[in-house]
């Protein structure tokens, strides 16, 4: 912990770490409530760009999980922010549960094509109109580029592995707005009046949420839950701050070792 400050913020991914779907992990309701009275502030940072905000905050509430929606910070808002930056419209390739995020951005006549994760709309006819229009010059913008995430059924495809293949087809680089961006995570921190070297971050993605948060600063703890596959720990340089169990173990690090 040398040169490191005394701890001010946690960050917290939300799938795979608190919850898989609509299964919460094991404790995590009473950890985050341990966490909540310790002297951390507590923000919820998550890539899932498959629901908007409003429907991840119900499903979270419905498994008991102590939250208000001005904590959780989701790719979705950062691709809101750069969207509205850059006075794009795009051509939004998300499924339907997360369109309310973009509410007012106009669509009409689009000039940028916007990637998350979005089943429904991953079939040849759509991606074939995303290529052309990159190809005429609209910029890709990747929401993030995760290559796969835990369902209830096992492992499945994230948007990463068609935003590649795009990327690929039309010789572009996509800009990526979500994890492992270290401007996600300084968005994330910016309210919280806390730099990267009072923050921790725990998720289950040793890429995005780890090796992202620590490369902007802050200290990583990757939890084996959600995704998680054996050895993920050795994948990123500088490896975790510590990989434990759950989400549970996570905070009890926290709160004996880090405040």
């Amino acid at each position: 912990m040398a040169g490191r400050r005394a701890l001010k913020a946690v960050l917290i991914d939300l799938s795979g770490t608190l919850h898989i779907e609509d299964t919460a992990v094991p404790g995590a309701q009473e950890a985050l409530n341990r966490l909540r009275q310790a002297s951390v502030a507590v923000k919820f940072v998550t890539n899932t760009t498959k629901e908007s905000k409003r429907i991840l905050l119900e499903r979270l509430q419905r498994l008991n999980f102590d939250l208000q929606e001005k904590e959780i910070f989701t790719s979705l808002s950062a691709a809101r922010s750069f969207l509205e930056q850059k006075q794009h419209r795009p051509l939004l390739l998300v499924e339907d549960s997360a369109l309310e995020d973009f509410t007012g951005i106009d669509t009409s006549e689009p000039n940028a094509v916007v990637i998350g994760l979005a089943p429904d709309h991953f079939n040849y006819q759509t991606l074939n109109k995303a290529f052309r229009m990159i190809l005429d010059g609209a910029p890709l913008i990747a929401i993030h580029k995760a290559r796969y995430y835990k369902r209830k059924d096992g492992l499945a495809l994230g948007p990463g592995p068609f935003v590649t293949g795009l990327e690929y087809a039309t010789d572009c680089k996509a800009t990526v707005v979500g994890k492992p961006e270290n401007t996600f995570f300084t968005q994330a921190l910016s309210d919280l009046g806390c730099s990267p070297s009072e923050a921790v971050m725990i998720g289950d993605d040793a890429r995005d949420d780890v090796g992202g948060a620590q490369n902007a600063g802050m200290l990583g703890i990757l939890v084996r839950t959600g995704k998680y596959r054996e050895g993920d720990e050795k994948k990123i340089n500088p490896p975790p701050h510590l990989t434990c169990t759950s989400f549970p173990e996570a905070v009890e690090h926290i709160l004996k070792n880090l405040l």
